[in-house]
């Protein structure tokens, strides 16, 4: 079973115990969240999908840690005028652990073997 939920902003594809990095959330470490936007959910093949998101569905998930990510340096550079600028950035990161997915209230859309047999 997967779902594919937006959290801050991003679309990410995820399913039970699996460890995501996304941006960071204004959540204490510890603490237990959940995000109401899921777009689809897949259940053995049997596909929900929302318009644009799933009613009653949610993704539970735990905040592990906050870190920071891998440095990206930006260079610019014009040729033969002198003008050099160096600048970096570390996005600012959060882990979690998805502990569940919650399909309550979705009601089950046609499968694609079922939407192909109907056809």
């Amino acid at each position: 079973m997967y779902a594919i939920v937006e959290i801050a902003g991003q679309q990410f594809k995820v399913s039970k115990d699996q460890k995501v990095y996304v941006h960071r959330l204004a959540s204490e470490e510890g603490t237990q969240v959940t995000f109401d936007k899921v777009l689809l959910i897949d259940d053995n093949n049997n596909i929900t999908l929302g318009a644009p998101a799933i009613e009653g569905a949610s993704v539970e998930a735990k905040v592990l840690q906050h870190l920071k990510g891998d440095k990206v340096i930006v260079f610019k550079k014009k040729r033969r005028k002198g003008y050099k600028k160096k600048n970096g950035h570390r996005q600012s990161l959060t882990q979690i652990v998805i502990e569940g997915i919650n399909a309550s209230g979705a009601t089950k859309k046609a499968t694609k073997k079922e939407a192909v047999a109907a056809e």
